[in-house]
């Protein structure tokens, strides 16, 4: 199995939240896309898509209309649309995906100093692939992050401006997320 580090080869992942930015992230530098809309009956059709284009895509279990949480709509995923890899808040569905061949990122929101404390604890009693951190205009908790996990560190959330990606690679994380096409076309 491939190691997300392996994948990353544009440091901007595309974030895509409307339907209409299916198009932009195919045409954009991005070459791994994070898919957080869509349903039964069109996801499917959005992860053929990219993958025709050549993209790595990583579908949001929280985002997808319709779909259950559970080994079944996993074997489901990894059988049927068969994406790279899965994304998701909830450390439980983490060793399922693993089980059915499909990498996976555990997304974590960070409040305080025990949400941290407890993100990183559950991550690595779990082990994803990545963490994706939210939000991610936080380079000194990046940093952070990249001395208490050997685990790759992915930010998003909140991020708008070149410079907001470029804080987030110099304190340390892998790739940066977002959801705004502008940015997806950065030679990073």
């Amino acid at each position: 199995m491939h190691q997300i580090t392996d994948m990353v080869q544009s440091q901007v992942i595309a974030s895509i939240k409307k339907p209409e930015d299916i198009d932009k992230a195919i045409h954009s530098q991005a070459n791994i896309t994070f898919l957080l809309i869509g349903d039964l009956m069109s996801t499917g059709d959005y992860i053929k898509r990219l993958k025709q284009a050549g993209k790595k895509i990583f579908l949001h279990m929280d985002f997808i209309d319709g779909l259950a949480n559970s080994h079944s709509a996993l074997r489901f995923i990894a059988e049927k649309w068969k994406p790279d890899g899965i994304i998701t808040t909830k450390s439980g569905l983490i060793k399922s995906a693993r089980e059915e061949g499909l990498m996976t990122i555990q997304r974590i929101f960070l409040i305080d100093h025990s949400g941290l404390d407890k993100g990183i604890e559950i991550a690595h009693k779990c082990n994803p692939d990545a963490i994706e951190v939210l939000p991610g205009i936080m380079p000194v908790i990046i940093d952070k992050l990249t001395q208490k996990t050997h685990l790759p560190i992915i930010s998003g959330g909140l991020i708008s401006t070149k410079q907001d990606i470029l804080q987030g690679l110099r304190a340390g994380a892998l790739a940066i997320s977002t959801g705004n096409p502008k940015l997806w076309n950065l030679d990073l």
